[in-house]
């Protein structure tokens, strides 16, 4: 197996951890609140990494900042993600707490596949023909998908589109700065940033929430509905799957890097029919259908040229 494919296998495993995180993240964002719910889960996920960076250290894996130019670099780029992330997984987390089922929320999630050859086409990479025609039909399945009687869009799809565009900015900026850092620590940086930024919302416009429950937050974060999602959504898709993420995109172009993240939509419509049972209408799944046909073709479509060697990976 080719060291491309086996990096490209971990960024599947990464789509998997985070479309079933959709479940996670309705279920514990309805519990506590989405500011409270990032909030606690990105603090774990930068504390579950404690312990894992101290065990690459010692096997000789890690990459501990030698001078004080590296370390004031690693913060920096490390804080810069958290930023972006703080604004992605908020955005996205207010989308499916007010407004839509996980499945929904995957799929217009996953458009962050699309705006990274857009993005990058504005920082002077072109962008070939299928990747346009892509775009129109992402941008046609998101109509299907997200616009129901009037010609209007809800506030949750407009929130969700943000996240997806704040989503497609980490990527880039990952693909920019993992190579001069140690991953692992720029993941657990970024999770305390995100963790701590989330707080200021979460003290200011939810408390309330954690005034009506008995026990107050430790009542409401030990209940149920919440504990096992944040504890998922801690762990596994913060602490596990994001630094996936960094590693895999360490080794794997950004473009076969967010084609295989993009499939954390199929894992989040399967995750909320399995777990959820939630239902899409034939509308709906046909505007699901245009996405996944778009980021199909956005990645491969470049291949599809009369003349053009197939290329291994």
């Amino acid at each position: 197996m080719s060291k491309t494919m086996k990096y490209s296998l971990l960024l599947l495993l990464t789509a998997a951890i985070w479309g079933f995180a959709f479940v996670a993240q309705s279920a514990g964002g309805d519990a506590v609140g989405p500011f409270t719910f990032n909030a606690v889960r990105n603090v774990i996920g930068a504390a579950v990494l404690v312990p894992v960076i101290k065990l690459l250290d010692r096997l000789g894996y890690g990459q501990k900042p030698k001078e004080k130019k590296e370390s004031k670099k690693l913060y920096l780029y490390g804080s810069l993600i958290g930023i972006v992330l703080f604004l992605a997984t908020n955005l996205q987390q207010l989308g499916i707490t007010y407004g839509h089922s996980a499945g929904k929320a995957g799929f217009i999630t996953a458009c962050y596949l699309i705006l990274v050859p857009v993005i990058s086409f504005f920082m002077g990479k072109k962008s070939g023909l299928h990747i346009w025609t892509a775009v129109l039909l992402a941008m046609s399945g998101i109509y299907m998908l997200s616009i129901s009687g009037s010609l209007g869009i809800s506030t949750p799809d407009i929130l969700l589109l943000l996240s997806a565009l704040a989503f497609a900015v980490q990527i880039i900026l990952i693909d920019r700065f993992v190579a001069d850092v140690d991953g692992v620590r720029m993941a657990a940086i970024q999770f305390l940033v995100c963790g701590i930024l989330s707080a200021f919302p979460m003290l200011i416009l939810e408390r309330g929430k954690w005034a009506e429950a008995e026990g107050g937050l430790m009542g409401l974060m030990t209940a149920p509905d919440a504990w096992g999602s944040i504890l998922y959504a801690g762990i596994l898709s913060c602490g596990v799957a994001y630094t996936l993420q960094i590693v895999g995109q360490k080794n794997v172009q950004p473009t076969l890097a967010s084609l295989m993240m993009s499939f954390e939509s199929v894992f989040c419509v399967l995750g909320g029919w399995l777990i959820l049972n939630e239902h899409l209408s034939m509308r709906q799944l046909a505007g699901c259908a245009l996405v996944f046909i778009a980021i199909l073709l956005a990645e491969f479509g470049e291949a599809l040229k009369p003349g053009r060697k197939e290329v291994s990976v």
